[in-house]
């Protein structure tokens, strides 16, 4: 027994032997470790890129703001953001949000006397099992029941008390960043000391000073609340975005994310060991995002807005538009490619409403009828079917076996044959049926037989796809779609030849407005299929905010030549003129032969049906059409080509809607830019 105490003894004066030692040889040592300051880098956000007009018109900017920051350091706990929020909320109102009723309970439980009573009402058998999970459901079920009331300073805490509690440490937060008054921005700075974490900077909000009807275009921004995108999360999280980073969330905003979301100003944070924040500095100020300078203008755009507005309501108050879904038109240049004017309207036939958008011009597909004709006569000359001196067919109606006869809108009779320009000039649906027919070799006895290849559809599509109907522009906007293509053969695998006929004259295939000006485009310039585009230049706006530095400007990029000689192209050019200024009665656009200056270009209408959701199965849905203009001007030197459809018309009441957007858009176009 004595050694055992012997031993013991020896240990504890070995032990308090080294005690002394170390307080004596590293007291100070140690004493600096706890009091050394650690340092970590955190950084904020910087002013979106600038959006302007071609003529330097700032159509999406930035306005600044005050705001109320929160900065969480490493030792904040539960207790100091309930204190925080509580304090705040006596000189600060968030008025925009309300709590949920989860984030009430969170805050009430946030109280600890509430904490400790609520927990005590658990019964005993639960608190027993020493389940963290079922325990803490106990608890905010007995909340829940109890149907908390909170006052409006309440509801300001515990929207406080959400925001700091779902901050990730050193980062910096905003808890109110819109309609700050100068009031509360006063009481808040005399009480800084008090509120630890706790400052006042400066937001940014996009700003409109032109007006938000190209919003539809320039697409939005996601709010600080929503952040990040779900679907996208991990490809925002790994290229250094914070989950509650506001990025674009459609169209050009989405599209120049990656630009206009410029470089986060960077600060070195040092905290004491005690997690407090000891002092903050600015290492890097950042950098504004990109600016882009668009091809449309502010003024045009507005123009062409307004008057697909004007139109549009017109054909719905004389009955025309009953059933139709919207409207839309697209100018272009059709040397470059620039998008000199995007508009569109969607509608509700039910409810009558209607609302922007502009983007159905590039995620909308129409069947456009006649005014693809240019493209099957040009396909006809490159192809040697029909030649600039040998292009005239017979004007006989095609009958098929089984079917109805297919022929042209004007009496069957009214020609006997036409050459090429005359069948562009009167719409003959007759003379491209016999002309697909020739090329595709088809084999025809009328109303007794007809085969055609089984390559007859991919031939007429390729020639389509040359002036890029069909295929995807390329256009700098996400979102766009390719068309509808219908189907080429049936059930047992027979081609469908009276398809065949129809995609020749525009009643088959579907297109997207943006699609029927790339391709009328590429008549008015002389064979070079163009790709659209809306970002004309990118740089960097001045710190005055008056100036841009140019940094890269956008080539206009040739896709495609098409393969025409020049009595070729006169071929259809001359078609084109004649719809607008020829003599024949059956012409479809002699109403544009008065404006300056002059008009080509080729009307269509196409057959369709309206479809009703809430009866996707109606037996006798009313038939419709879809009205459509494509056209450029000056005819002998064109500057702008257009492309206007009015889809889901009545056919008894179609009018000249489309000619008459086509005219506002061509002189409001050379009013606005005289030489």
């Amino acid at each position: 027994m004595k050694i055992i105490l012997a031993i013991i003894f020896v240990l504890f004066a070995t032990l308090i032997g080294q005690l002394a030692y170390l307080q004596i040889g590293y007291g100070s040592r140690f004493k600096a470790e706890v009091q050394k300051s650690n340092s970590a880098v955190v950084s904020s956000q910087v002013p979106r890129g600038v959006m302007y007009d071609s003529k330097g018109r700032i159509l999406v900017g930035n306005k600044a703001q005050n705001a109320i920051t929160y900065t969480k350091s490493v030792s904040t706990t539960a207790d100091d953001i309930y204190s925080i929020s509580n304090k705040l909320s006596q000189y600060i109102r968030i008025k925009n949000e309300k709590p949920t009723e989860q984030q009430v309970i969170d805050y009430y439980l946030g109280d600890k006397k509430n904490s400790t009573k609520e927990t005590a009402k658990v019964p005993k058998s639960i608190r027993a099992t020493e389940d963290d999970e079922l325990i803490n459901n106990r608890i905010h079920d007995q909340v829940r029941a109890e149907h908390i009331k909170l006052t409006d300073r309440e509801k300001t805490a515990a929207l406080i008390y959400n925001k700091i509690s779902g901050a990730y440490t050193l980062s910096t937060i905003y808890l109110k960043n819109s309609d700050l008054t100068d009031k509360e921005i006063a009481e808040v700075g005399e009480h800084l000391s008090d509120l630890p974490g706790v400052g006042i900077g400066t937001d940014w909000q996009r700003s409109y000073p032109n007006g938000s009807s190209i919003q539809s275009i320039i697409g939005s921004v996601s709010t600080e609340k929503a952040g990040l995108p779900s679907d996208n999360l991990q490809y925002y999280l790994t290229n250094g975005y914070s989950r509650n980073d506001r990025v674009g969330t459609s169209y050009l905003e989405q599209e120049y994310e990656p630009l206009l979301k410029g470089t986060k100003s960077t600060s070195k944070i040092w905290t004491k060991s005690s997690g407090n924040i000891e002092q903050t500095k600015s290492v890097y100020s950042g950098q504004a995002g990109a600016s882009l300078v668009l091809t449309l203008d502010a003024k045009y755009q507005k123009e062409v807005q307004n008057s697909l507005q004007q139109i549009y309501s017109s054909a719905i108050a004389s009955g025309a538009a009953r059933y139709s879904n919207g409207a839309y038109a697209v100018a272009m240049n059709p040397k470059t490619g620039a998008l000199l004017a995007v508009a569109g309207i969607s509608r509700d036939p039910k409810k009558n409403k209607t609302t922007d958008n502009a983007l159905g011009v590039i995620n909308q597909a129409f069947v456009m009828g006649s005014a693809v004709k240019g493209a099957m006569v040009s396909g006809g000359l490159i192809n040697n079917v029909i030649t600039p001196t040998n292009n005239v067919l017979p004007d006989t109606p095609v009958y098929l076996p089984g079917t109805p006869i297919k022929k042209s809108v004007y009496p069957v009779g009214t020609f006997g044959a036409l050459d090429a320009s005359t069948a562009l000039e009167v719409s003959s649906n007759i003379y491209m049926m016999h002309l697909a027919m020739n090329w595709v070799h088809a084999k025809y006895i009328p109303k007794q037989y007809i085969h055609m290849p089984s390559t007859a559809f991919d031939t007429l599509r390729h020639n389509f796809n040359m002036f890029g109907l069909g295929q995807k522009t390329g256009v700098d906007l996400p979102g766009e779609i390719s068309g509808i293509q219908g189907k080429s053969f049936d059930e047992h695998g027979n081609i469908l030849s009276g398809s065949v006929l129809d995609l020749s004259y525009g009643n088959y295939d579907a297109y997207t407005p943006i699609q029927m000006v790339q391709y009328v485009s590429t008549i008015a310039n002389g064979g070079y299929r163009m790709q659209p585009y809306v970002v004309q230049s990118i740089g960097r706006t001045a710190s005055n905010g008056k100036k841009v530095y140019i940094d890269y400007n956008k080539k206009p990029n040739v896709q495609l030549k098409i393969p025409w000689t020049p009595s070729e192209l006169d071929v259809v050019r001359q078609g084109f003129w004649r719809v607008v200024h020829g003599t024949n009665s059956w012409g479809t656009a002699h109403k544009l032969k008065d404006v300056k200056p002059s008009i080509s270009g080729k009307s269509g209408t196409a057959q369709t049906f309206y479809y009703d959701p809430d009866h996707p199965n109606q037996k006798n849905p009313p038939e419709l059409v879809n009205a459509t203009f494509v056209g450029y001007a000056p005819s002998n030197n064109a500057e702008i080509a257009t492309a206007v459809v009015f889809p889901g018309l009545d056919p008894e009441l179609e009018g000249s809607y489309t000619l008459q957007m086509t005219k506002a858009m061509v002189q409001d176009y050379f009013k606005l830019h005289k030489k």
